[in-house]
């Protein structure tokens, strides 16, 4: 047993041992082992001259807008617009049925005729009247009812006028008309239809000027004045860029936002520019900063701060010199199409890792291939525009 107990501790302890010196090899060549370098674009550090712009994005709106509706209750005679039609001020949109109203209308100027024909009977009998009295061939009483029967005359002619005037307001309202220039909407009324007071007919935009909306934090808001320039461009208008200029700064700082709100105005002659649209607004602020620009594929968001690689040679644990990657925090400033303005953290001349930026950490050891390389246009143009 004695013998049996020595054998089997014996070839326990060479086994531990050759395990141990196993285990030993295998971290030795972990600790010596090099992923291989990863394949990266580069482009050369350049500062330019970036323009100095606030942006922000805006919504159109119109400097005009209503929805014309029926000012009286009434049915819809006539219908002189086409959706979607551009109209100027005061052409005729819908009228509605007045026919009780010119009947009344005519009805009233006979009358008007019956009471001017008699005032001027009772003002040639109170003329007479006058040289009578001064004779004494009638009585003071004649003479008064003459006076008050010519005042009578003049005030059913006054009250027969206003009447008159009344009926033709009332045509008038009932007669709808553009009140200003501008495209019409959608239609939204039949011939035949009863209309009760405010009951709306069809949309009314005003589309030249327009009016750009938009917000900026209000720690930037008072680098921005009346007057300045203001570029305008929109998606589904590709290289098409409108200029207009500040018109008006609200006096108060949004609660939920801490925005201001800015308006621009801006000439719309074709109407490209509909109210409501979504547009992008560059607030030009004057002389431009140097700035390196950067394709956006070559900057590294995160939470804590972005950042991007900067391609050099490395020396590993061992004193060999290896290419490689460190990262470098950087303080970004506004986007131009595809570049991104790096305001600090980057020197001119540096090479930038372009593309590859997700697999990368600080150290890693890379191999530059410039075969294909990330655009880096200031005004791209998609191939499909």
């Amino acid at each position: 047993m004695i013998v049996t107990l020595t054998v089997t501790i014996g070839i326990i302890a060479i086994l531990g041992v050759v395990k141990f010196r196993q285990i030993q090899d295998a971290m030795g060549q972990a600790a010596s082992f090099q992923p291989p370098p990863e394949a990266v674009t580069t482009i050369a550090a350049q500062e330019e001259k970036w323009p100095a712009t606030l942006s922000a994005i805006g919504t159109a709106a119109a400097v005009q807008g209503v929805t014309v509706s029926a000012d009286l209750p009434g049915i819809v005679a006539h219908i002189a617009f086409e959706s979607g039609a551009w109209i100027n001020e005061g052409d005729l949109l819908v009228q509605l049925d007045t026919k009780q109203e010119q009947a009344q209308f005519a009805q009233q100027q006979a009358r008007l005729v019956a009471v001017e024909a008699g005032r001027e009977l009772a003002r040639l009998n109170f003329e007479r009247m006058s040289s009578l009295v001064n004779d004494g061939a009638i009585t003071r009483a004649e003479y008064d009812r003459a006076a008050a029967e010519q005042k009578q005359s003049v005030a059913e002619q006054s009250q027969t006028e206003a009447q008159i005037e009344e009926i033709r307001a009332t045509i008038a309202r009932k007669t709808i008309r553009a009140p200003f220039s501008g495209v019409l909407g959608l239609r939204q009324v039949n011939l035949g239809q009863y209309l009760s007071g405010g009951s709306a007919i069809v949309p009314l935009q005003s589309l030249d000027p327009i009016y750009v909306n938009f917000g900026l934090p209000q720690q930037d808001a008072g680098q921005v004045h009346v007057g300045q320039t203001v570029r305008i461009t929109t998606e589904n208008l590709s290289g098409v860029a409108f200029t207009g200029r500040v018109t008006a700064i609200n006096s108060v700082v949004d609660e939920a936002t801490r925005n201001v709100q800015i308006q621009a105005t801006l000439a719309n002659a074709k109407g490209n520019l509909r109210p409501g649209m979504f547009v992008q607004t560059e607030v030009l602020l004057g002389a431009n900063k140097p700035a390196v620009t950067l394709p956006a594929s070559a900057i590294s968001y995160a939470p804590y701060g972005d950042s991007v690689f900067i391609v050099e040679n490395l020396k590993d644990p061992k004193g060999r010199e290896y290419l490689g990657v460190r990262q470098q925090f950087v303080k970004l400033g506004p986007a131009r199409g595809d570049q991104i303005a790096v305001l600090s953290g980057i020197k001119p001349k540096e090479q930038i890792v372009t593309s590859g930026v997700f697999k990368l950490r600080n150290g890693s050891a890379v191999f530059v291939n410039n075969k294909v390389q990330p655009d880096n246009k200031p005004a791209p143009k998609p191939e499909d525009s």
